[in-house]
């Protein structure tokens, strides 16, 4: 009775167990909603974001740092030896010419003060408040790059774990092909009717298909795992793909792309760009106000209190008030062109950001150009590869029967699958370039991601 009693206790304890870990969530995405889950889950976008919410409390610590500021402070004193001065002796009644030792003060000293400061006039200061907004304008911006870099990621992310798939696929139907040619021709072989180079030219043929495939279907778990790592969720964790890559690649040909106009302050990189030029203005401007005068005020309320012991919290201790109201004016006069010479620094530091926006218009438009050519480049190449394909399949199915009614060699058969091999993983990564050329075109214009899923 024992026995049965600590069976079913270690029975019940074990389905327990397994009833509290929960299964695994499996996550299920179209691109477009990879895509919007990674600018909300992906580390960098996360980190982008915050970026934001910095610049935004920066912003307010340098408006900040020009408004009243109050500071208190509170202090206490116990002088355990107190120091004695020498006073003439005739002050106190004694002889002249001789001096007496005296303290002056008590032992105990506490003081409680609050001062209130107020800029009025700073030209750093000014400066500061207005390049907080380029600053906030640069953190937006980054983080707008940020996302873009995370749709291309996630893009391609997506496309190489539909090419491994689909290759999975194929490789294995070419896998099964081969084992029934290699059978029959075998067959053949042993009942004298074909020869061994034919079986050995099969088996090359195999053991390659079999290599191939065992390492594809690495690579797509790799290629999974690394669309996860961009989308922000656990490397294993189980991650289905609602798309197929024709269909993704055929609703990616879009030549009205094409014909958008093209706005050069929709770039990201421009916006930087301008970004750059704004803060070495305000540098500029910042070290041309370190010549002008600095003024602040001030205003202090205190109370001080003396003892010969501590006696500060009691009622009858006595407190002795005191404020001060004053101005403080700081006049730079001569830095040895020191200043001058930081001046004309930042100049010339603002000089070569305008050259470089310069610069960069004309990158960006090359970059939009050659964007369009690989974009049409991608279509042409993808609707040759589809036609070669075709083409492939043909030849090979030829060889086929030509093989089996012994017209063609195993060479020849060898050859044309070979061929087959080569067009339909050209076929498969053509889909995936017209994929990513058009993002990279999309990200250049800078126009809204439209609906990868006509």
């Amino acid at each position: 009775m024992r026995n049965i009693y600590l069976t079913s206790l270690a029975l019940l304890t074990a389905v327990l167990g397994i009833s509290q870990d929960p299964p695994e969530k499996t996550y299920s995405f179209t691109l477009e909603e990879a895509i919007e889950f990674a600018l909300e889950n992906n580390y960098s976008a996360i980190n982008a974001g915050r970026d934001v919410l910095d610049a935004r409390k920066q912003k307010w610590e340098t408006i900040a740092d020009g408004l009243p500021q109050i500071n208190g402070s509170v202090s206490y004193q116990n002088q355990l030896k107190q120091p004695v001065s020498l006073i003439p002796a005739e002050f106190a009644g004694g002889t002249p010419g001789e001096f007496v030792p005296i303290v002056f003060g008590q032992a105990h000293q506490a003081s409680a003060t609050a001062t209130l400061t107020q800029k009025i006039f700073d030209g750093s200061y000014i400066v500061g408040v207005q390049a907080t907004k380029s600053f906030l304008s640069y953190s937006a911006n980054n983080e707008e790059k940020t996302d873009q870099e995370v749709r291309k990621s996630v893009v391609e992310a997506y496309g190489n774990v539909l090419l491994a798939k689909e290759s999975v696929a194929i490789l294995e139907k070419n896998k099964a092909n081969l084992a029934k040619n290699l059978f029959e021709t075998n067959k053949l072989y042993e009942n004298g009717l074909g020869d061994e180079e034919s079986v050995e030219q099969l088996q090359i043929t195999l053991s390659s298909i079999e290599s191939q495939l065992k390492n594809t279907i690495r690579l797509e778990n790799i290629t999974r795992q690394m669309l996860n790592l961009v989308m922000g969720i656990a490397i294993d964790a189980p991650t289905k793909l609602e798309e197929d890559l024709d269909n993704l690649a055929e609703s990616q040909i879009d030549f009205t792309l094409m014909e958008t106009d093209f706005n050069m302050a929709n770039n990201v990189d421009y916006k930087l760009a301008i970004n750059l030029t704004e803060q070495r203005f305000f540098e500029w401007k910042l070290a041309r106000s370190r010549a002008l005068p600095t003024l602040s005020t001030f205003i202090n309320y205190g109370s001080t209190a003396y003892s010969d012991s501590f006696t500060f919290f009691k009622s009858e201790q006595d407190w002795f008030d005191s404020s001060v109201l004053g101005l403080d004016l700081s006049i730079p006069l001569f830095s040895s062109g020191k200043r001058s010479a930081s001046t004309a620094r930042a100049k010339i530091a603002m000089e070569k950001a305008k050259t470089q926006l310069s610069e960069a218009e004309e990158q960006i438009q090359l970059q939009l150009e050659r964007a369009k050519s690989d974009y049409i480049l991608s279509i042409e190449e993808y609707e040759t590869a589809k036609q070669n394909l075709g083409l492939a399949e043909r030849i090979e199915n030829k060889n086929q029967i030509k093989y089996s009614e012994g017209i063609a060699s195993s060479f020849d058969l060898r050859q044309a699958q070979t061929q087959l091999y080569d067009a339909q993983q050209g076929y498969l990564q053509s889909m995936v370039e017209v994929i990513n050329k058009k993002t990279e075109l999309e990200v250049i214009i800078n126009e809204p991601i439209s609906n990868l899923k006509q």
